[in-house]
């Protein structure tokens, strides 16, 4: 171990700073660029260090966990230049995949708007540690606060400690997934104890003390008060316990604006990796829309939303696997337009089918810029052109960023 002297010159991807030396990049956490730094250097890492110089853009992070947490990368950044960070992500994703296209400014996120959070809890003795997990380890920073979740979530903190005590296994970790609804807060416990069954009239007695609106554990309903129900467009919608739901209220409406504003007139449209219908059911508020979804659980959630007069256009769905069985070419010719949301492995075997299709419209969402980079350039060579790539924050403080990007057929 060695005592360095080094300059930071960017950020990475994962919020480190980044000193360009002889030997190669040396990776320092919790520094930005212009500053100088005393460091231990361990290999391309600095283990600790020493400010010398700070930058201009330095502020006091707002959380007392920032530094310990690995939750948050960007809280001593001051907005401008974290918004400029989380853009550039974007852009050299692109650039890596040889596309040279002018990036949006980031629709930025708010404090306290994190509506949907997966907590991890373990034991310690006879106590419950409950948080996140420190950066890169297996450690868990137990919180007393978190600036980004509503703060519903952050006021039942201790009661979802007492939840974890009563089903949190002797080995292992306890993953908990809290969903702020319309109708109250929506728990589900996963990876509990298996002996869990016999805490049930207490879990549900837990439950009642705390209002949530449902309760489940290892996704077996445990007691339901009132179903959590989602808006979506006008349109309730009861997530499937613990899955999937776009992490704020605010980032939903953001990226469903620019959907819309995609497809433009659109009148039979595609919807893929739709999930529960954050997108499907907006999009059918002006046209018909033929939805489809891998997971059982998420396209029961919709087609149980449709049953209910909404008056939407028309709404098909079909359970389908999409990484391995992607819509190809004759299936695709009835749409004017595809919307794609896939996971962060993206969705590399659907865009080689859409490149191959004559769709004239194509919107990709996306959590992920390097697969997104990826997708985009296989649309590219098929002979799309970029129209417009917007990153949306809608992780605040994390080094993941939102994209949605618009391309139409040449």
């Amino acid at each position: 171990m060695t005592q360095t002297d080094l300059l930071i010159s960017r950020l990475g991807h994962r919020g480190d700073g980044i000193a360009d030396t002889d030997k190669g990049p040396i990776y320092v956490a919790g520094v930005l660029p212009g500053e100088r730094v005393r460091a231990e250097v361990t290999g391309d890492r600095a283990r600790t260090f020493e400010l010398i110089e700070q930058s201009p853009d330095r502020i006091d992070p707002t959380c007392r966990h920032f530094g310990t947490c690995g939750g948050c990368a960007g809280q001593h950044l001051d907005e401008a230049a974290y918004l400029d960070w989380k853009r550039e992500q974007v852009t050299r994703a692109l650039n890596d995949r040889g596309i040279d296209f002018p990036v949006a400014e980031v629709l930025a996120g708010a404090p306290g708007s994190r509506r949907r959070a997966v907590l991890t809890a373990t034991r310690a003795g006879r106590a419950i540690v409950l948080g996140y997990h420190e950066k890169a380890s297996h450690r868990l920073v137990d919180i007393a606060e978190c600036p980004v979740l509503d703060p519903s979530i952050v006021a039942a903190l201790s009661g979802l400690r007492r939840l974890s005590a009563q089903v949190a296994p002797r080995k292992g970790d306890l993953r908990i997934t809290v969903l702020k609804t319309k109708s109250g807060l929506d728990v589900a416990l996963d990876q509990a104890d298996k002996g869990y069954d016999r805490k049930i009239p207490a879990l549900s007695q837990m439950a009642v003390e705390m209002d949530l609106a449902r309760l489940s554990v290892n996704g077996e309903t445990i007691l339901e008060i009132r179903p959590p129900m989602i808006d979506m467009a006008g349109v309730g919608v009861v997530p499937p316990a613990g899955g999937f739901a776009q992490a704020t209220e605010q980032a939903e409406i953001q990226l469903s604006d620019l959907v819309l504003n995609g497809i433009g007139k659109a009148k039979r449209v595609a919807d893929l990796f739709c999930g529960a219908g954050t997108f499907t059911l907006r999009i059918a508020r002006r046209a018909s829309v033929h939805a489809v979804e891998g997971e059982a659980a998420a396209l029961k959630a919709l087609d149980k939303a449709l049953r209910v007069p909404n008056g939407l256009k028309k709404v098909t769905h079909e359970r389908r696997d999409l990484s391995r069985r992607p819509l190809v070419k004759h299936e695709l010719e009835p749409f004017d337009a595809v919307v794609f949301d896939p996971p962060r492995a993206g969705a590399q075997a659907q865009a080689e089918a859409l490149a191959a299709s004559k769709v004239k419209t194509l919107v990709a969402v996306s959590c992920n810029p390097a697969t997104l980079a990826r997708d985009l350039r296989i649309l590219i060579d098929g002979g799309y052109a970029l129209q417009s790539v917007t990153p949306v924050d809608q992780f605040l403080y994390s080094p993941h960023i939102e994209s949605v990007a618009v391309l139409k057929r040449e």
